[in-house]
């Protein structure tokens, strides 16, 4: 893939690479982006879960300050484990982030599928090795209920929030950003949305399994999911309205640039030397 330099940039942005969304992922195998996908998203609910269980033992009692550290290890912990996987299958870790980037010709359809059970199964997963590390049973249903309106108001706004921060900075180029800003706004949803900012259909499925401070009844986990939907598909329309010219290139690059080499970019043809970034 050729890097351009400042020489090369159209009015300050760098032109766009003459490479489709689907040979962007076609660089590297499906199975390899759906262990990915599996991986960062049992980190993301061992993060969520496991900080939430060493808040309550940290400080008992104290509410406010269990919530503060169990929202400032969600965002570093997010930050980071978008690092890792993201060059590897765009660290979605979300089903709602999959199917909007679909809806917008970042991966297809068939891709996005594929990611949803793998998100699923690695936040059960995550949720479960949470569990154990605090010496708790693998399973503990939740009886944590949630599901009031201004809960579901809330996982509305939560979603489509998450989904603009994205959204927008790949459409401005600056996706690089990304996994901070995530970060960042996840951190500080915790505390501005009644609901905590769940925003993840797949984290709201293994949160169902632990039975403390990050859990949620079974009995909410469908309308939380449902309001999730809804926010993602209000996220859809106000980004086409905000962003009308965003491509499927910029959407395939939402959460960090992908600089790595496609398969056919991976070996000059014979004869031709290679590019120097």
């Amino acid at each position: 893939m050729l890097h351009t330099g400042d020489d090369d940039r159209v009015g300050g942005r760098r032109p766009q690479l003459l490479l489709s969304a689907q040979n962007t992922t076609d660089g590297v195998a499906l199975w390899r982006r759906l262990f990915a996908e599996f991986l960062g998203s049992a980190l993301l609910a061992a993060i969520v879960i496991g900080s939430g269980i060493a808040a309550q033992q940290l400080s008992p009692g104290d509410t406010g300050l269990e919530l503060l550290q169990n929202a400032l290890v969600t965002g570093a912990g997010l930050f980071a484990i978008i690092l890792i996987f993201g060059a590897v299958s765009g660290a979605h870790f979300n089903p709602v982030v999959s199917f909007v980037d679909a809806a917008f010709g970042g991966i297809s359809w068939r891709d996005a599928g594929a990611y949803l059970p793998a998100q699923v199964a690695g936040c059960v997963v995550g949720a479960m090795a949470a569990n154990v590390m605090f010496a708790l049973k693998t399973v503990s249903i939740s009886t944590h209920h949630r599901a009031t309106g201004p809960h579901l108001f809330s996982e509305a706004i939560a979603t489509a929030g998450l989904l603009l921060v994205i959204f927008a900075l790949a459409r401005s180029g600056k996706s690089s950003y990304t996994p901070a800003a995530v970060g960042a706004y996840i951190t500080a949803a915790y505390f501005f949305t009644s609901s905590t900012s769940f925003a993840n259909p797949a984290i709201t499925v293994g949160r169902m399994l632990s039975n403390t401070f990050a859990g949620i009844a079974p009995s909410s986990v469908l309308p939380f999911i449902g309001a999730q939907i809804v926010g993602a598909v209000a996220a859809v329309g106000v980004v086409r309205v905000l962003h009308p010219g965003l491509t499927p290139a910029e959407a395939s690059d939402i959460m960090v640039p992908h600089d790595f080499h496609t398969t056919a970019d991976a070996a000059p043809a014979a004869g031709q030397l290679p590019e120097v970034p």
